[in-house]
């Protein structure tokens, strides 16, 4: 099977990446990413605002269920944490490298499934 070559968009010449970074800097950054987009809103920063929302989302979930399963496998489960955090700090890097890049491109921890949950958001 070919696997079509897809280049994911490019940021348009001069659009500010500002927003698309900060996003992915904690919660904190999350909200200035936000009201920095109010004053200026762009298709880079309203994209990676809606990944690093979904991976916000994400973390908190798997967090919670890491948390449960540590306690009903008595400590079993808090070996996973370590593993999932990792993951999901790779995941953030991914997506700061790509907002930096000037590209669109999701985050390969459910990127897909949040364009399409959140594609209303910041706009």
């Amino acid at each position: 099977m070919e696997q079509a070559n897809i280049t994911p968009p490019q940021a348009l010449p001069g659009e500010d990446k500002t927003v698309a970074i900060v996003a992915y800097i904690t919660l904190i950054g999350f909200i200035i990413a936000i009201i920095l987009h109010g004053q200026k809103k762009t298709a880079l920063g309203s994209y990676h605002l809606r990944q690093a929302l979904g991976l916000m989302i994400a973390w908190i979930a798997f967090w919670i269920a890491g948390m449960i399963l540590a306690v009903v496998t008595l400590g079993f489960g808090a070996l996973l944490m370590p593993l999932i955090g990792l993951l999901f700090l790779i995941a953030i890097i991914m997506g700061v490298v790509a907002a930096a890049n000037g590209e669109q491109k999701p985050s390969f921890l459910f990127g897909k499934m949040y364009e399409n949950w959140f594609k209303t958001a910041f706009n």
